[in-house]
């Protein structure tokens, strides 16, 4: 018997431990498969029973039926925030779900300590700080503060690392002399909030800066934000992006990974 089976719309799949998994999802509610999923918006319509049925209409027409305006909230005299509860028609395909998988082991912070320590002889230097117009250093700070995030201290913590924090409103320009003067062995740049692709903007410029003032000498370049994908670390001319929610340990781990391909030997 073939390891894929069809059952009306939905196939499985075996994984490697022989225990089937779904390959097409839908979101669940109160039964599986039932599609039921919550999302919310903002129009602008005045609130009231004609701001609910567009809602209702557009919930409709992004696949949600039926849909259910659970709550509507005037924001102003002009604009209404909606929550709207409903089915779902649409399957998810697991198969065809793109993301950018972990390659590298989390270590506690003893082990990227000892690892630096035994490649490097020397502490690893790393410059940060949030280029252009954003002035929200929380996410950088998260990063780099030793009071850290999520339960985890940041890479000021770490005792082979030495870190520069710059803060906000950072110009390219001075990043990249900042960087060279303190002979950085990485750069960590962070966009919290943004208009129009500044922060994908921003980072590019930033990327070539540094490619064209260093060349085949260029620090590792890493990228973070909310609005970042992970998958876009080429468009972007970076070594590495992470997203929303990224810690400390998961920075620190990557960058004994990367330093660690970029010092090895070659066969």
């Amino acid at each position: 018997m073939d390891d894929n089976t069809t059952k009306g719309d939905a196939v499985t799949q075996n994984d490697p431990a022989g225990a089937p998994r779904p390959r097409h999802v839908r979101p669940y509610g109160d039964t599986t498969g039932d599609g039921m999923a919550q999302l919310s918006f903002t129009l602008p319509v005045p609130h009231g029973p004609r701001a609910d049925g567009a809602a209702q209409q557009l919930a409709n027409k992004m696949g949600i039926d039926p849909a259910m305006v659970v709550h509507s909230h005037p924001i102003g005299t002009d604009f209404t925030f909606f929550v709207v509860y409903g089915s779902v028609t649409h399957l998810v395909d697991l198969d065809a779900v793109r993301v950018v998988e972990r390659d590298y082991p989390l270590l506690p912070p003893a082990e990227v300590n000892a690892a630096l320590k035994r490649r490097l002889r020397r502490k690893l230097v790393v410059v940060g700080a949030c280029i252009g117009t954003d002035a929200h250093t929380v996410g950088i700070d998260a990063i780099l503060n030793i009071k850290g995030f999520a339960g985890e201290k940041g890479l000021e913590y770490y005792r082979e690392l030495r870190v520069v924090n710059l803060g906000a409103q950072v110009t390219v320009p001075d990043l990249v002399r900042r960087a060279r003067a303190e002979k950085a062995d990485a750069v960590l740049v962070s966009q919290v909030v943004t208009q129009r692709d500044a922060h994908i903007l921003n980072t590019q410029e930033m990327s070539a800066a540094f490619r064209e003032a260093t060349g085949a000498h260029c620090p590792l370049l890493i990228a973070g934000g909310p609005r970042f994908d992970p998958l876009m670390s080429a468009e972007l001319g970076v070594d590495r992006v992470f997203g929303r929610g990224t810690t400390p340990g998961e920075v620190a781990s990557y960058l004994v990974h990367a330093i660690t391909e970029r010092t090895a030997v070659p066969a």
